[in-house]
């Protein structure tokens, strides 16, 4: 038997190499010398892809390993893959590297045993997306209404086969009922799914004219669907088993309906709370007022308090919208902005002028020689 050449030269690695720098070595001499990438020089590249992997099958375990380093090969005799074969775990551990080449469960034949008929796998149903656009008004309130959807089902006539009533599928001539081939490449036994029957074992001769064999049809289905109170924009609802039609007997998928809701022209929203901004003119805001208050269950009465500035914010408690999953209602909050009157009459001058005469020095407008400018010269000098 020719000399096996020193595992840790194999791989590149020293012999204090670390478990990830091991496997990060083995990564890259895989990849290197795969059979497939290297089809111009496919028997060289074979040899040193199954030398790169006996190393790692050896290094990677510390048991195996510990027995190499004190005794070399006579260590590891007959754990190789002279007796052995290779270490099917190495490929599953690495499958994202040889599923780009033909897939971990392909290579090994899928877990089926050989010259077994393969069962025909069942398979769910796609999910479906529905965008449904809502009014503030519906979304605050919640709804029950209808959507029709587009879908997938089971065909009436042969009942999910795809064979014309009163024939049958027989079984795939190509793989024996299987629903996998087999070829040799090199060192490695490939398992394809087979291409004449996709994987299902059968072939339908005599195909269901109403599916054109397919087993299933496209048909609009028309839903009622219930809107939680409180729903926002892209608020997201699961409808069970509403989805595309599973396949050979496989459950249906599920429908997911996503709202969008549109702005309110007055109400800004903040989760469950609600803000709006309130205009009250001099007299009130100095005076105190009851002003009325929309909101989206009809007007309610606020007070104010006298001396109320611009943007002082009051709460009403639970007048904002409904959370769809606890119910609880939040709050509405009232900005008030003071409007400044743009146009006075004659009269009404007068009286905010005597009015400004009469107020506290602190109260009136800044005047060049006021205690204010003062104190500004004070601070910038």
């Amino acid at each position: 038997m020719a000399h096996k050449k020193d595992f840790y030269d194999v791989l590149g690695v020293t012999r204090s190499a670390g478990e990830d720098e091991i496997k990060s070595a083995y990564r890259k001499a895989a990849l290197k010398y795969h059979p497939d990438r290297n089809p111009a020089d496919k028997p060289h590249a074979e040899e040193k892809f199954r030398e790169a992997t006996e190393a790692y099958s050896i290094l990677s375990d510390p048991q195996k390993r510990a027995a190499y380093d004190r005794f070399g090969m006579a260590g590891v005799r007959g754990g190789g893959f002279e007796q052995t074969g290779f270490d099917r775990s190495i490929f599953e551990e690495f499958s994202d590297i040889f599923g780009d080449f033909f897939g971990v469960e392909d290579l090994f034949g899928g877990g089926s045993p050989r010259g077994g008929r393969r069962r025909t796998r069942a398979h769910r149903g796609s999910d479906l997306r529905y965008d449904m656009t809502l009014s503030f008004e519906e979304a605050a309130n919640g709804m029950q209404t209808k959507i029709k959807i587009p879908r997938t089902e089971l065909c009436d006539s042969c009942k999910g086969t795809g064979a014309k009533q009163g024939t049958s599928a027989i079984a795939c001539q190509t793989c024996g009922g299987h629903g996998q081939v087999h070829y040799q490449q090199g060192f490695f036994t490939i398992t394809r799914t087979c291409p004449s029957c996709q994987g299902a074992g059968q072939i339908v001769r005599e195909p269901c004219k109403a599916c054109q064999g397919d087993g299933r049809v496209e048909r609009e289905r028309t839903l009622e669907i219930r809107i939680p109170p409180g729903v926002d924009s892209q608020t997201r609802l699961r409808i069970t088993g509403e989805g595309e039609q599973g396949i050979n007997g496989g459950p249906p998928g599920d429908l997911y309906v996503i709202l969008e809701v549109r702005e309110h022209p007055f109400f800004e929203r903040r989760n469950s709370d609600l803000y709006c901004t309130i205009p009250v003119n001099f007299a009130q805001a100095a005076l105190g007022a009851e002003i009325s208050v929309p909101t989206l269950a009809g007007e309610e009465n606020l007070h104010i308090p006298e001396g109320t500035q611009t943007s002082s914010i009051f709460r009403l408690k639970g007048k904002g919208l409904p959370d769809p999953n606890s119910g609880t209602k939040g709050d509405l909050y009232v900005n008030i902005r003071v409007v400044t009157p743009a146009k006075l009459t004659r009269e009404q001058k007068r009286l905010l002028q005597e009015l400004g005469q009469s107020l506290p020095e602190e109260s009136r407008p800044a005047q060049r020689n006021s205690s204010i400018f003062e104190k500004v010269k004070d601070i910038f000098g």
